[in-house]
């Protein structure tokens, strides 16, 4: 499942990360997460760097819900 601007902005919020930390938590560019992060739905991008992205969320407890194109969210996972 990709993930949305919406979710890429809450899953950063929610770890208290900065751009900059996630993006190195990645393995990717300051200005790409700046990129997606402008978008509201999934944004444009090789589907490898938003997996890349995904890990790094979901290896720090993130879990992302819904479909990014309606209702999408995460949450802390218990």
């Amino acid at each position: 499942m990709p993930l949305s601007g919406i979710q890429i902005r809450a899953a950063r919020a929610m770890l208290r990360w900065s751009a900059k930390e996630a993006a190195d938590r990645a393995g990717i560019s300051l200005p790409t997460i700046q990129r997606f992060e402008q978008q509201d739905g999934v944004p444009p991008s090789r589907s490898q760097t938003l997996m890349d992205l995904k890990r790094a969320f979901e290896e720090a407890g993130v879990e992302f819900i819904g479909a990014p194109d309606d209702k999408p969210g995460v949450r802390l996972k218990v």
